[in-house]
């Protein structure tokens, strides 16, 4: 079985969930992950509408976590994209922080469901995808790994039929991104350990 992870704080239930699995025998990290594709995709229409570009014809990574600053599009790695200092800058907040603006936009009436209704059919649909065969399935996803220094970390990762086949590396980030990478990972690293020490008082 897959497990996703979709309800948030992600950073802390995709822990909590894989302590409970462990605690019942059957935990398997290259088979459990936490969705964070809500992310991508507005990092896709957010960067398209920058850049004059379709947002399908986009993918930009986007790793560390899925709340706030632990969300961090490396949008130096987008080819062909050009960026002011002003521009990384704001991209990088409205991404990270794309959710308060439904909200707000909302009148406080609701939340991102329908965006996250399309995240989830999407990496659901990468899953199956991945299960069937397919190769070169790839998705930014939290998962267990060690790319970074906590143990769940999101990044870009091969998808397939027994899970994650393969976490791929961070890549070069400018200096922008190592500053962001720097200043959250703490933040990041803390919000799984409160998961870790919610799921092991049951």
């Amino acid at each position: 079985a897959e497990y996703m992870g979709i309800s948030n704080p992600v950073n802390s239930t995709v822990p909590i969930v894989a302590e409970r699995l462990k605690k019942a025998g059957v935990y398997n990290p290259r088979r459990l992950f936490g969705v964070t594709t809500l992310d991508v995709l507005r990092a896709n229409t957010f960067v398209a509408e920058n850049q004059n570009l379709n947002p399908a014809e986009l993918d930009v990574t986007v790793i560390g976590g899925h709340a706030g600053t632990t969300i961090l599009p490396l949008l130096s790695q987008i080819r062909g994209a050009s960026f002011t200092e002003a521009e990384i800058k704001a991209l990088t907040h409205r991404i990270q922080f794309g959710g308060d603006e439904v909200v707000k936009a909302k009148d406080g009436a609701g939340s991102a469901t329908l965006s996250m209704a399309v995240a989830g059919a999407r990496f659901t649909h990468s899953l199956l995808r991945a299960a069937s065969g397919e190769a070169g399935v790839v998705e930014c996803t939290f998962v267990e790994s060690s790319v970074a220094s906590t143990p769940f970390f999101s990044s870009r990762v091969t998808l397939g039929p027994q899970g994650a086949e393969m976490v791929h590396g961070l890549g070069k980030l400018s200096a922008f991104e190592q500053a962001g990478y720097d200043s959250m990972i703490g933040d990041l690293k803390s919000q799984i350990q409160k998961g870790v020490e919610f799921a092991r008082k049951f």
